[in-house]
């Protein structure tokens, strides 16, 4: 298995500002739970920040690598030979592509935080897919990292 030229990884992480929401609804827990005494507001507090924070913490976990010849975006795992031209998308052009131009056969890896994309056409004539939307807060590097993948692996 042959690594790509220049490999990438990016983590699609929740903004701070998530964590902060988080910590409110551990608070309003706290407040629900306030008739019932201290210990369940406590309780309240705690429980509902921690599960608040598991749910942004597994939002942002979502991945996208170049590596050995393939493209990994989330669950999905593409040889970078199957794969064609990619787009540059500015935030204006990006949320286009999310809503009124989107295909419903597209992969979209999709993290509305994140106001940049990269859009990647599908080549492979036994893919259904035409393209994957890829939300990316380096859409240049992730374009340099495929063309390397390719050129290295033709």
């Amino acid at each position: 298995m042959q690594l790509s030229a220049t490999p990438y990884e990016e983590r699609l992480t929740a903004p701070r500002s998530w964590w902060l929401i988080s910590l409110l609804v551990g608070l309003s827990m706290a407040l629900i739970l306030l008739p019932f005494g201290t210990l369940p507001m406590l309780g309240g507090l705690a429980g509902g920040t921690a599960a608040a924070a598991v749910v942004a913490s597994s939002y942002g976990s979502q991945r996208i690598r170049v590596v050995g010849g393939s493209l990994i975006a989330g669950e999905a795992k593409i040889p970078v030979t199957a794969l064609g031209e990619t787009e540059i998308l500015d935030p204006e052009e990006a949320r286009a592509w999310r809503t009124y131009k989107a295909d419903t056969r597209a992969f979209l890896l999709l993290r509305a935080y994140i106001p940049t994309a990269l859009k990647v056409e599908v080549t492979d004539p036994d893919d259904p897919t035409p393209y994957l939307y890829l939300s990316t807060r380096e859409p240049e590097r992730l374009a340099e990292a495929l063309k390397a993948a390719r050129a290295a692996d033709a």
